[in-house]
């Protein structure tokens, strides 16, 4: 039997690891399109209703390769952004009682795996969830966003750039995240997140779009 020298062994290494970074590593670079991403929530009000509510003006960065379906994703949510709908309620949900948003005034999620399928009957791979962390009020917590729809297009409101993204949800404990008033009180403690997400592809905003213009595109 012959033996591997500790050289080639460390080559074989090194080799397989570009191989498993060469799907992101190649990744198309993407800009968030702000108008069309938000984090919606729904919470249950002490067994009766369901309080609902969104976060908007969501920024961030992403990589994503359309052919494996692989990439990467950041996102920041500002929450003074909070919007209900009812102007009482907004400064209830950001005061220590909740957010803290004078204390911690973003929320963070950052992708570490996308999960994908082959669809036998077609060949194409299928984007089905995308793990990651969550970071609420300092606090950061694995978390598991199911892709509920996804698709890319060529956008008419970018001057047909390609644009992708989708409707991803997950169910989260908001008292993991330090978020405890009347958590413990009904199913008050169970949020439901959908988060709308759709990104442009960048060498249209390096092209096209320049800083300081009042016609920004995709704002419909």
């Amino acid at each position: 039997m012959r033996l591997i020298s500790t050289p080639m062994i460390k080559k074989l290494c090194a080799s397989a690891a570009v191989l498993a970074l060469s799907s992101t590593a190649f990744a198309a670079e993407w800009k968030i399109d702000e108008n069309h991403t938000n984090a919606r929530f729904a919470v249950d009000h002490f067994g009766t209703s369901t309080n609902m509510g969104a976060f908007t003006n969501i920024t961030g960065v992403a990589t994503f390769d359309e052919t494996t379906k692989q990439g990467f994703v950041g996102l920041t949510i500002p929450v003074a952004k909070l919007e209900t709908g009812i102007e009482k309620f907004d400064e209830h949900l950001l005061s220590a009682d909740f957010f803290d948003a004078a204390k911690y005034p973003s929320i963070f999620f950052n992708s570490t795996t996308w999960n994908t399928v082959v669809d036998p009957a077609t060949g194409q791979t299928r984007l089905m969830s995308i793990d990651g962390k969550l970071k609420i009020k300092g606090v950061e917590r694995p978390v598991t966003l199911d892709v509920v729809r996804f698709n890319c297009y060529d956008s008419p409101l970018f001057k047909g750039s390609r644009v992708c993204g989708g409707d991803l949800s997950t169910n989260i404990k908001r008292s993991d995240y330090g978020i405890d008033k009347y958590s413990d009180v009904a199913a008050m403690d169970n949020v439901k997140l959908i988060i709308q997400v759709e990104a442009v592809k960048k060498d249209f905003y390096d092209d096209v779009w320049k800083p300081g213009q009042t016609n920004k595109p995709g704002a419909n």
